[in-house]
């Protein structure tokens, strides 16, 4: 029987051995994170307790996620060297120009120089795991992220009749496209005066939503929810009419397919793996300027009769 141990950095407060209600096993190592959720690397440090858990719970593959990651790399790099198959995986694009990423792609080679195999959500998130990492492409294989659509379900009932709603729910960073959503949301409003928007997240860019809100006299048709946890999500985009996604650089955007799968027309920027995640009859593509966003929400609005939100689900 096939069985999987979850190692990950302390929670706050939570810290040890949990057990989850599915009764997946889970070591939250006592490292806590300084920054963006990431432990200080000790190289090292972590050795003696991955030893230990690997020992104790006879572990015989190893996966890490996320380049990022410094425990990712740690246990990577001391699994390998006790024998272990090791398999990583990257979940998003990284650049080849900044500070940050040629010293993280440095890391990247170091670390994966001996892995057995690994993991991308896209084909261009794997070119872009191959240049970065100098794995040999035969090496890489591209599985793309998927969702329970039983969570995920239309209900039509939901959605007012007399207006069109779009529903954004993101991070509210600057590699989301926050600043577009600025410069978008009140040209849609203009030109469509039957458009709502509803926006969930939280972020640095919050901020300047709001002062956009109250700037050009939206709060009656921006509805801005906060953070949203993720059980809700649901709840929310069942209101919508079209999810709306900004992103600058993206491997693959789950949030779509968790749109598409509750019956809304997507209008995405066209960047990274964004076209690899739906047909094109499913999805409205724009470039990653205000103007061509506008045009793309405007097609969007045009075909949204024709949409079925049930046959969307079920593709």
């Amino acid at each position: 029987m096939n069985q999987v141990v979850v190692m990950t950095h302390a929670y706050g407060k939570r810290s040890g051995v949990r057990y989850m209600t599915n009764g997946l096993k889970v070591y939250y190592v006592p490292w806590l994170p300084f920054l963006m959720q990431n432990s200080l690397p000790t190289i090292y440090g972590i050795f003696p307790i991955l030893r230990t858990i690997l020992i104790r719970e006879r572990i015989t593959l190893v996966h890490g996620h996320q380049a990022f990651s410094t425990l990712c790399h740690e246990a990577l790099l001391h699994a390998r060297t006790m024998g272990y198959n090791v398999v990583f995986t990257d979940h998003s694009l990284y650049g080849f120009a900044d500070i940050g990423s040629i010293h993280m792609n440095k890391v990247l080679q170091f670390t994966l120089a001996d892995v057995n195999q690994a993991i991308c959500v896209s084909h261009t998130s794997k070119e872009n795991t191959v240049l970065r990492s100098g794995l040999p492409p035969n090496k890489v294989f591209v599985i793309p992220n998927a969702v329970d659509t039983a969570m995920f379900k239309p209900n039509p009932n939901c959605r007012p009749c007399n207006e069109i709603v779009i529903v954004v729910i993101s991070r509210l960073v600057y590699r989301k496209g926050a600043d577009l959503l600025v410069e978008v949301i009140p040209e849609v409003c203009r030109l469509y005066p039957n458009v709502r928007f509803i926006v969930g997240g939280d972020g640095p860019k919050r901020v300047r939503l709001e002062e956009m809100r109250e700037k050009n006299s939206l709060q009656e048709r921006v509805e801005m929810l906060g953070a949203v946890p993720h059980a809700q999500v649901q709840s929310v985009l069942v209101r919508g009419h079209i999810f709306l996604n900004s992103s600058l650089t993206e491997a693959f955007c789950i949030a779509i397919l968790e749109a598409a799968s509750c019956g809304l027309l997507t209008v995405s920027t066209r960047v990274g793996g964004v076209p690899e995640v739906l047909p094109p009859d499913m999805i409205v593509l724009a470039e990653p300027v205000p103007g061509d966003m506008v045009t793309a929400i405007g097609k969007a609005i045009k075909i949204l009769p024709k949409t079925d939100p049930y046959a969307m689900h079920v593709r």
